[in-house]
């Protein structure tokens, strides 16, 4: 699920948090670093819980309806359509997913009931779900089809959602869209008759790419001086105090990176900082970083620095 990208973001983010924190050590920045990885996999499953106790609040909503008189029959074909949907159907019963959920103590989203109430409501008057109800006996792929579209129209677009991400998880605000991206691709290729189509990703996986990341952390905190006098005389225009932090994080971690990592070639690092320089710098700083680099980069080739073997060579 977590791509070399996302790796080096997380890296960005624990130098930054050792470099504004006073007492903080390597060890503790390598444990945030590893936490952090750990709870990207978390948010994954607190997104399926989220799905799975809408469907419930669905179906108490079927069952207060029908004791109501008052309600429609459209109102309760509408709750039905949703509560009999196989792909909800299949998170609801999912035996494994239900055991994460219960082993990881994340938030009861049934507790959360103005925010699911108010998520339901949204998700009922928006066209894909009466379009969806409208079908008189929809298919597997038509109950697929609704599921996605929910999810990515009203669910991945919460403010509510963010905002909680944002208060429970010092690293979740930034994780969301790519947990998001990922869920939405699972979800359309779910096999309702096949638990195992639903996929349960661990930190275990990724196992190369997190060492990666916890070795570029080290490199990157344990020679710091040396890494930021990498920077003296390449920003004229720019006095140390005008650089922004996070500017600086961003331009040692990319130094560090094509330094002390051989197999990487220098134009895949180059273009992995500039995009991550796109999503958390402004467009000014953007473009600082991106000629910055780009003079270190040729420095380092023309000094016969970069020391790059076997892919970093490509």
């Amino acid at each position: 699920m977590l791509t070399r990208r996302h790796i080096r973001i997380k890296v960005m983010q624990s130098v930054y948090s050792f470099n504004i924190g006073q007492q903080n050590k390597l060890e503790q920045e390598v444990l945030f670093f590893k936490e952090s990885v750990e709870q990207t996999f978390n948010l994954y499953l607190l997104l399926l819980g989220l799905l799975k106790s809408l469907h419930a609040y669905a179906d108490e909503q079927l069952v207060i309806t029908r004791k109501n008189k008052i309600q429609s029959e459209d109102q309760i074909n509408a709750l039905q359509k949703f509560t009999q949907n196989r792909v909800l159907l299949f998170l609801k019963d999912h035996e494994i997913l239900a055991k994460q959920l219960d082993n990881k103590k994340l938030v009861k989203w049934d507790l959360e009931f103005k925010f699911l109430k108010d998520l339901f409501k949204s998700v009922s008057a928006s066209q894909v779900f009466l379009n969806y109800v409208e079908l008189s006996n929809p298919s597997v792929e038509e109950d697929l089809k609704f599921v996605a579209k929910m999810f990515k129209n009203q669910i991945a677009t919460s403010n509510y959602l963010y905002d909680y991400v944002e208060d429970n998880c010092l690293t979740w605000a930034d994780d969301l869209p790519m947990v998001n991206t990922f869920l939405l691709k699972m979800l359309k290729h779910i096999d309702v008759n096949s638990s195992q189509t639903l996929t349960f990703p661990r930190p275990s996986e990724n196992k190369e790419d997190t060492d990666f990341g916890i070795q570029l952390l080290e490199k990157v905190i344990a020679n710091d001086s040396k890494l930021q006098e990498e920077l003296l005389g390449k920003t004229p225009n720019w006095d140390a105090e005008r650089i922004a932090q996070l500017d600086n994080v961003i331009l040692k971690v990319a130094i560090a990176e094509l330094l002390y990592f051989p197999m990487i070639p220098s134009k895949v690092t180059l273009n992995e900082y500039l995009e991550i320089a796109k999503d958390y710098s402004t467009p000014k700083s953007n473009n600082f970083v991106n000629g910055v680099l780009d003079k270190l980069v040729k420095e380092f080739d023309h000094e016969n620095r970069l020391n790059k073997t076997g892919r970093g060579l490509l």
